[in-house]
């Protein structure tokens, strides 16, 4: 049974593999736009079947989720995954000057502007880790539930990035990317019905049927807003697509002169330069912000903000107080940023701006 999972795994990749250069070698024009969508549609579907076969079940890798967001530290061996673990939180992450130091997922708590959030240093993920070499598939079942993830490389290899990056795309992880603004509504009978805006003009109306036809979808209603590219229509067909943002950070810095510039932010994970600056990217990328509640009557509390994200409202911060209080607020008084004046009477759907102080009211009743 084994032997038969294997060469079921070693066929989907020959598969993969001839898909992927005729891909290649076949020159991209309005001739052969619809023989190449329907080629990258059945490479995702088979790279999806790949994520589900030959996968280790049960091995408990990833700790369970805790704190207002979890960030993944994602890096060839050696890197410096565990230097900057310690340096970011209180783990004690062991450290070494050798390959595959990180034998299991380690966590750690950084806490950064009030916001709590959960560090993960991971084995190193390599070359070929979306097909399931080095442990891939666990690690990247693991990338695949984080809410940012910290892409890691030293000032001495540049040529990292890429091979990181094509290897989450390969698992289906776009980074730094929005959903694409298409959506397909299935309907029992009519055909495929295609409705889009005046600059979606990248694909020809036969190629997104033939797309549509190769995920077994002949009746819809397909509406697509921006300018999507056959990978992002196959994408919004793939409901197993994540969507993650990253920062690309450059270890080692100590050891060059001058810095070569080609990540997000320069650092030295052993020697603490720059680590306290990336903390606050990795706040802003999470697009969080604070909020301080003040009771009726009383000073605000501003040593335990409540941790956001971006575009919250008055409604989400009562989502995140008692459900019973919570269903009785009828407004707020807003102190801050969005309020356009101190103390402003505000709605429900009222959107709060970082380092807002709200105090809510509720019914008597």
């Amino acid at each position: 049974m084994e032997r038969r999972s294997e060469n079921h795994v070693s066929g989907l990749e020959e598969q993969i593999r001839q898909i992927e250069t005729e891909i290649r070698e076949t020159p991209y024009n309005k001739a052969t736009q619809l023989h190449i969508g329907r080629l990258k549609a059945k490479l995702a579907r088979l790279k999806e079947k790949r994520e589900t076969k030959g996968s280790r079940k049960g091995t408990g890798y990833a700790p369970k989720k805790s704190g207002d967001a979890t960030c993944v530290l994602v890096g060839y061996p050696s890197v410096g995954k565990s230097t900057l673990l310690n340096a970011l939180t209180n783990a004690k992450s062991p450290v070494g000057a050798y390959d595959f130091t990180t034998l299991n997922v380690i966590p750690g708590s950084m806490v950064h502007k009030g916001a709590r959030i959960q560090v993960l240093d991971v084995p190193g993920l390599i070359g070929g880790a979306a097909a399931g070499k080095g442990r891939g598939k666990e690690i990247i079942s693991v990338v695949r539930s984080a809410d940012l993830i910290l892409i890691l490389v030293d000032v001495f290899s540049e040529w990292q990035v890429e091979v990181i990056k094509r290897e989450l795309y390969d698992a289906g992880i776009r980074i730094n990317e929005r959903p694409p603004n298409v959506a397909i509504t299935k309907k029992p009978r009519g055909g495929v019905s295609i409705k889009r805006g005046r600059r979606a003009t990248e694909i020809d109306e036969a190629t997104i049927v033939a797309i549509l036809h190769d995920f077994k979808i002949h009746n819809a209603d397909v509406i697509i807003k921006d300018d999507a590219t056959i990978d992002r229509l196959v994408d919004a067909l793939m409901p197993s697509r994540r969507y993650i943002p990253a920062i690309t950070v450059v270890n080692k810095i100590d050891q060059l002169s001058s810095p070569n510039g080609f990540g997000d932010i320069d650092i030295s994970a052993e020697h603490k330069v720059n680590v306290e600056r990336l903390k606050d990217m990795i706040f802003e990328k999470l697009e969080f912000i604070r909020v301080y509640l003040k009771p009726p009557g009383k000073a605000a509390d501003t040593e335990n903000p409540l941790i956001l994200r971006r575009n919250s409202t008055i409604e989400e911060v009562c989502n995140l107080m008692h459900k019973q209080f919570s269903s009785r607020v009828r407004y707020a008084h807003v102190w801050g940023p969005s309020a356009r004046h101190a103390g402003q009477r505000v709605g429900l759907d009222h959107v709060l701006l970082d380092n807002d102080t709200v105090s809510l009211v509720a019914s008597r009743t």
